[in-house]
């Protein structure tokens, strides 16, 4: 499926650099979690911080939850690896941070010869981020709270189509989204649009001080 959907460089990273290693931690470690694939995607791309382009070796995302799980073989990520490649990915895995993933990183020994305990850590980690999130706030909640970081970080208006790519979302949904948060006085219309608002601003003065936490 995701071979058909991608094209260029990610569609030929997936031919060829899928390798040993991921598959492993699929039949080892994910199938035997979960009992499906739904939401995760391989060889996922990624803007990088330096206006390039980083593909992550898998991605869940179920919005709210953006989730990188990166597999470390020892010789490419170790012994082979170059003080600035290695200076490089810790920088990698910081943006990603920042820009709101959560990475679980598996050893191939481990999914190899541990593959129980990794499977025991994807599932823990599950469990315990849904609850903290979903149990807390309801997913409107969730929702706004996440269009309105995306607004803060990106300091432009914002866009039904950046909201769209962000929340994994149908484009009509995330003009949906944005018109009930500018009814709720959260974001404020920009532009010089009479029929249709193309854009929108944080209504700083009714923000939420957790919002930018």
């Amino acid at each position: 499926m995701h071979l058909k959907k991608l094209k260029g460089k990610a569609q030929e990273r997936l031919k060829q650099g899928h390798a040993h290693a991921e598959r492993l931690f699929l039949k080892n470690v994910w199938f035997p979690a979960f009992r499906n694939f739904e939401n995760l995607h391989p060889e996922y791309e990624v803007a990088d911080f330096r206006d390039g382009t980083r593909y992550l070796d898998f991605a869940y995302l179920k919005y709210p939850l953006k989730l990188n799980i990166e597999i470390d073989g020892f010789g490419p990520h170790s012994s082979q690896a170059s003080r600035n490649h290695f200076s490089d990915d810790r920088i990698r895995q910081n943006h990603l941070v920042i820009d709101g993933w959560r990475i679980l990183r598996f050893s191939y020994d481990d999914i190899c010869d541990r593959p129980r305990m990794c499977e025991q850590v994807v599932q823990q980690f599950m469990s315990t981020w849904l609850d903290r999130h979903y149990l807390e706030r309801s997913s409107d909640e969730i929702i706004r709270h996440e269009v309105l970081r995306l607004a803060l970080r990106t300091e432009r208006p914002l866009r039904a189509r950046q909201v769209s790519t962000y929340l994994t979302v149908h484009i009509e949904t995330a003009r949906s989204i944005l018109r009930e948060m500018a009814k709720l006085n959260l974001l404020l219309p920009c532009g010089e649009g009479k029929q249709r608002v193309h854009s929108y601003v944080v209504n700083k003065e009714n923000l939420d001080d957790r919002i930018i936490h």
